[in-house]
């Protein structure tokens, strides 16, 4: 499932998560998850207005806190929820950006960062919440829009500061953004630092076959609908109409892809290794140079659609990679099937294809080094034999 964010109203924590829970994720479910953090926090939800617009408007409660907390004490509430390890890891990537950006605005290492705001039981739920709404929705890449920051000036902690905030303006290095139509701040801190760990492209909108629209509210009105607007849906499919050859079929796949400097070479091939044998229909890696000179690699991965989610998982548990990145696309391919002959060295898979009239045979080459190997024969001279007793046996 891909999700888009609509944010030309600007973002906050409690918009995404309400957006989430209004697109289907279960409110129960959130406020089951919430309850693990064991701060006594209270997730509420009600259907309000915003510019003319109904969505969903969601707050967290939680008793009086005066506890500023550190980002090792929040890192030790979430270790400490029991949440499934996509979620944990999400929320905690999320709270790191946080105070990376507000230790380099103090001036102080990021763990000795007391988080004020973004450190209160509010932020702490909304972050965990968009963690799980992701993850229980089954969203497998997001996309967003431009971020409207807003301008002007906003009372903070720290007293009055230009909009955008500091800490917001670093955690949306590399984001797109734009001022928005309001003398105000528009996005927080908060939902600058979810958006820029969970975004995998920015762009106006995304081919997708659209399935769940959910809308989040502000709580406030703007020159806009106040209102983050989330779009879910499966990945819009590429239509090729150019005259392909008629033998040749047009196929959904999904390419996944993740850069790599932390694996030896054997690693990364054993990982490649284990891909091929359980269902892609095809791997390869490129070298290539990573930042601060290091020489990587990109794995890549075609799947079917139906095995994207799966496959994507294999890669992060084989690679120790933090993300794929996931393309829909298509590919034309010669209808094809394997068959089985017998040879003097023993029975060899072949894979016909059938392409501009002619049939092509192809020996599978696990086949044929086991054969080459207990023969003592080459392998090409035993892929050459299975190969032509597969075009024979055709064309008899």
């Amino acid at each position: 499932m891909n999700a888009h964010f609509d944010c030309a109203s600007g973002v906050s924590g409690d918009k995404l998560l309400a957006a989430l829970i209004d697109a289907g994720a279960p409110l129960d479910g959130a406020r089951e998850v919430l309850g693990r953090l064991g701060v006594g926090m209270t997730l509420y939800a009600e259907d309000v207005v915003r510019g003319g617009v109904r969505s969903l408007s969601t707050r967290i409660e939680a008793p009086a806190d005066p506890q500023r907390r550190t980002w090792a004490d929040i890192e030790k509430l979430i270790a400490e929820a029991a949440l499934a390890e996509p979620i944990s890891r999400r929320a905690r990537a999320i709270f790191s950006r946080l105070a990376d950006a507000e230790g380099e605005v103090h001036g102080i290492p990021a763990v000795d960062v007391h988080f004020h705001e973004v450190g209160a039981v509010d932020a702490i739920g909304e972050i965990v919440g968009v963690s799980w709404a992701l993850d229980a929705l089954g969203v497998t890449r997001v996309t967003a829009s431009a971020i409207a920051v807003g301008h002007g000036v906003a009372e903070s902690a720290h007293g009055r500061l230009p909009v955008p905030a500091p800490a917001t303006a670093l955690l949306l290095r590399n984001a797109q953004v734009t001022a928005g139509l309001d003398e105000s701040e528009l996005t927080t801190p908060t939902g600058a630092a979810i958006l820029a760990e969970i975004v995998d492209a920015f762009l106006a909108f995304p081919d997708m076959t659209l399935r769940r629209v959910g809308h989040g509210a502000g709580d406030r009105e703007t020159a806009l609908p106040n209102v983050v607007r989330v779009f879910l849906g499966d990945p819009g499919e590429v239509e090729v109409r150019d005259g392909a050859p008629d033998d040749l079929a047009q196929e959904s796949v999904v390419l996944l892809a993740t850069n790599i400097d932390h694996l030896t070479a054997e690693e990364a091939a054993f990982a490649a290794e284990e891909l091929r044998g359980g269902g892609t229909l095809d791997v390869w890696m490129t070298p290539v140079h990573m930042k601060k000179g290091r020489p990587g690699l990109v794995l890549e991965a075609l799947v079917t659609p139906a095995k994207a989610g799966t496959a994507a998982a294999e890669v992060v548990r084989l690679t120790g990679t933090l993300g794929v990145r996931v393309s829909p696309t298509v590919r034309f391919a010669a209808p094809r099937e394997v068959v089985r002959v017998d040879t003097p060295y023993g029975q060899i898979r072949v894979k016909l294809a059938k392409l501009g009239g002619s049939l092509r045979a192809r020996a599978e080459y696990e086949d044929c080094a086991r054969a080459a190997r207990e023969h003592s024969v080459p392998l090409r001279k035993v892929a050459g034999r299975a190969e032509q007793e597969a075009l024979d046996a055709r064309e008899s």
